[in-house]
């Protein structure tokens, strides 16, 4: 399983009001651990800020002004991507701003659904936390995920930070050692016991010794008093010959 867990960041919150995407990272994982492959890149915009933008991301006109335009790095970004399933918090802003690059970079590109299949970890943590914060910071303290050095949004650190809470918010059987091969195992254990035992051959039953018949009388007699009245009491079948196990 290849995953590509994504962040963008952008120059406002809307892309149907002319704002771009100024910057893309990504962080690889395969079978849920990290390779190591990363993609990032900053991106000239050829438009402004929305106030506050720049705030959040710390990143200016000035800085993008020598950087490649999105149709420049469209290619190496959709290599990198194409196959995986991508991890994305928030996944219709991200989805949104990327599809409309790819729409002004040429019809040849299509979607991001159309390479992709798409998780998004925000309706996730909504599921496991129901009216719980579960912004990328929340989550990030609730997985003792450590954040400290995020002081901007920044997209390839963002997705590294995502990285980490998306394995500890999807973990089960497979972190803890139960993966395939541990249940294939199991199951073939169990048809092994199977053959090896008749399950409708009859149960042999222990003779039960005078001094244990003791005890058992005794032991709900003090149930009794306690109870006042004891169901078992009411259900006295008639005995049955018992059958002693050979030792």
């Amino acid at each position: 399983m290849r995953q590509i867990i994504l962040d963008t960041e952008t120059t406002g919150l809307s892309w149907e009001r002319g704002n771009r995407v100024v910057e893309i990272g990504c962080v690889e994982l395969v079978e849920r651990r990290p390779t190591g492959r990363t993609f990032h890149c900053y991106l000239n915009p050829d438009c402004q800020f929305e106030a506050g933008a720049q705030e959040v991301t710390g990143l200016t006109l000035e800085f993008l002004a020598d950087k490649p335009r999105f149709a420049t790095v469209v290619d190496e970004f959709l290599e990198f991507i194409d196959g995986a399933e991508l991890v994305i918090h928030n996944a219709a802003f991200d989805v949104g701003f990327l599809d409309n690059e790819l729409r002004l970079a040429g019809p040849q590109y299509g979607t991001l659904a159309e390479r992709c299949a798409i998780e998004d970890t925000l309706l996730l943590a909504r599921q496991r936390f129901p009216g719980q914060r579960n912004s990328l910071d929340a989550l990030c303290r609730r997985f003792g995920v450590d954040n400290t050095h995020r002081q901007l949004h920044g997209a390839l650190l963002d997705a590294q930070l995502l990285s980490d809470v998306f394995i500890a918010l999807t973990s089960g059987q497979g972190e803890i050692g139960f993966d395939a091969d541990m249940q294939a195992a199991a199951q073939q254990a169990a048809d092994a016991l199977a053959i090896q035992f008749d399950v409708h051959a009859p149960r042999p039953r222990v003779l039960v010794g005078e001094d244990d018949l003791a005890a058992h009388e005794s032991r709900l007699a003090q149930l009794r008093k306690k109870a006042g009245q004891a169901l078992w009491d009411a259900w006295n079948p008639a005995p049955e010959e018992a059958h002693a196990v050979p030792a």
